[in-house]
């Protein structure tokens, strides 16, 4: 259902007008910048940056010459204040930016102290892109795979703990310290019989890795994506196919983890040689096995509790950054059916 919007705030054609938080002591504050040559950037095209922040924060931001005035809650103009200064040190910079480095500011203010903002977000760098944790999970989730040879990201989709790992992925390839990339699922829908699906093995798997594909081409250039693949560097590949091996100076990541039988999880674990780092990442609220048939990941993460070298990061409904609507749609789950404990 679609609400009627007031009329737009003076100075911003198209932008609706919003008023301020009515919790929490009142603030008044004007945050100035010193290049005019930036604001259309940082504002966005008719003020939607400053209308985001004012949606996520309840506050009200306008722009007047080369400042914006805040005006509602201390603390939403507090983070919105730092929000806006960080946008700007980045655009000075030349970075892109868009709502979703807005949004990502903003969850780690809400849910961290917001002076820790500025340097509280791990990132990671590849040919394409920086990749910046958009909430404490995902910086969480950053800091552990740089830390530790076996991850596990735990939660529900949208949380980017796939994106993550393969941004990781291409990351330690370009930097020299892994020498290959290794990125598999469990494709259940074929029940790892892929035998009677037409063309070559890359056209038989193609449609259960199709994620993994995609992750790539935002992060490295396509051509060095084909290239990889052509000469194996990089390597995709169905869990049935790793049996067997040994995954030494690799960087490997098993997607959907969820749909691993107990048997298939240490498989693949026991396949992590020298010189590797492992992330496992899956969603136990959508498991397609069997009834009856246990998952893989439930009794891994479990059972490795504690190891040294080995961490596990949970993300919830609020760590969804897709956008709001599906933060709501998986919340609304999670409350009809609580998601299975790993």
């Amino acid at each position: 259902m679609t609400a009627h919007r007031g009329p737009a705030a003076p100075g911003a054609p198209g932008r609706p007008k919003k008023n301020a938080s009515s919790s929490g002591p009142k603030k008044r504050i004007v945050v100035p910048f010193e290049d005019n040559r930036f604001l259309p950037r940082l504002l966005g095209e008719h003020d939607a940056h400053l209308a985001l922040i004012e949606d996520r924060l309840g506050i009200e931001a306008h722009a007047h010459g080369n400042v914006v005035v805040l005006n509602g809650s201390e603390s939403g103009c507090e983070i919105a204040r730092d929000v806006l200064e960080q946008l700007y040190a980045r655009i000075a910079k030349g970075d892109d930016v868009g709502s979703g480095d807005i949004d990502g500011l903003i969850r780690h203010a809400k849910q961290e102290d917001p002076a820790a903002v500025s340097d509280g977000r791990a990132q990671v760098a590849t040919r394409r892109k920086v990749v910046k944790g958009r909430t404490p999970a995902q910086s969480t989730y950053m800091r552990a795979i740089e830390k530790h040879d076996l991850v596990f990201g735990i939660g529900p989709a949208g949380t980017g703990k796939t994106y993550i790992a393969v941004a990781f992925a291409a990351h330690f390839l370009e930097q020299g310290k892994v020498e290959r990339i290794i990125l598999s699922r469990p494709a259940v829908e074929a029940g790892e019989r892929l035998g009677f699906l037409p063309g070559d093995m890359r056209d038989k798997v193609d449609p259960y890795l199709r994620p993994l594909y995609d992750a790539l081409y935002d992060v490295l250039p396509p051509e060095k994506v084909e290239r990889d693949l052509e000469e194996g560097i990089i390597e995709i590949a169905p869990l049935a196919f790793m049996r067997g091996r040994t995954l030494s100076n690799a960087f490997v990541i098993l997607d959907e983890a969820q749909n691993t039988t107990s048997m298939q999880m240490k498989m693949f674990l026991t396949r992590l040689g020298e010189g590797s780092k492992m992330v496992i990442t899956g969603d136990p609220s959508q498991i397609d096995l069997p009834n009856g048939v246990k998952s893989g990941l439930e009794e891994a993460v479990a059972l490795l509790q504690g190891v040294e070298g080995i961490e596990a990061i949970r993300f919830a409904a609020q760590d969804v950054v897709r956008r709001d609507l599906v933060a709501r749609i998986v919340e609304a789950y999670e409350q009809a059916t609580p998601p299975k404990k790993v």
